[in-house]
Formats: C-alpha cells, structure tokens, sequence
C-alpha cells in the first residue's frame, strides 16, 4: 500500500489511506477519484484461478455515492478492509500488478 501511494504522489497526483484495517488480514479497495470530469471509480483487490493477484471493479457507477454506499457495505462485511483513496486528474489508478 505504501508503494501504491508513493508512486501516486510522483506522479502528481493525492493518495491516502482513508481507512486502515487489518495488517495481515486485511483486503484493499482503492477509490481512484477523477478530478478533471468528477468522476471515481473502484479497484478491488483479488486472486484470480492460478493464485495470481489481480484488480477488479467491483462495481461501476457514475455517482460517487453509490461507491461510497458501496464501501460503507463492505466495512460492515469486512472490519479488516483497508481503503486508499487516490484523487487524481488523469484518473490513474497506479497498480502495477493485472487490473481485470
């Protein structure tokens, strides 16, 4: 999650941890918010068929609040979620690893 953020901040764009949850137990959501059209968009971490990890959406929205509606369901599901919140213009996610 540090790399995630670090790599955001040079390319020029907001990062944080909006919700800290379990250090070893913990899934990640990271919330890419656009600021050029005011649009965002969710990135969840999971393990594809081989054990590879990769990044989904789980869901597609057009309103914030709906993900955010999203979210607040998923921290009642999972108390060990972790979300990173990424503001940026270009609506760069940053994740190195296969984004499904």
């Amino acid at each position: 999650m540090a790399a995630l953020i670090r790599r955001a901040e040079i390319g020029g764009a907001f990062a944080t941890v909006a919700r800290r949850g379990d250090a070893r137990a913990g899934t990640v959501i990271v919330k890419v918010f656009d600021t050029s059209n005011r649009r965002a968009r969710l990135y969840s971490e999971a393990f594809g068929t081989d054990g590879e990890r990769l990044w989904m959406q789980p869901i597609e929205s057009e309103f914030e609040s709906e993900l955010d509606e999203y979210l607040q369901r998923q921290v009642k599901y999972d108390p060990d979620l972790w979300i990173v919140e990424i503001e940026d213009r270009e609506a760069r996610h940053f994740i190195t690893e296969k984004v499904a």
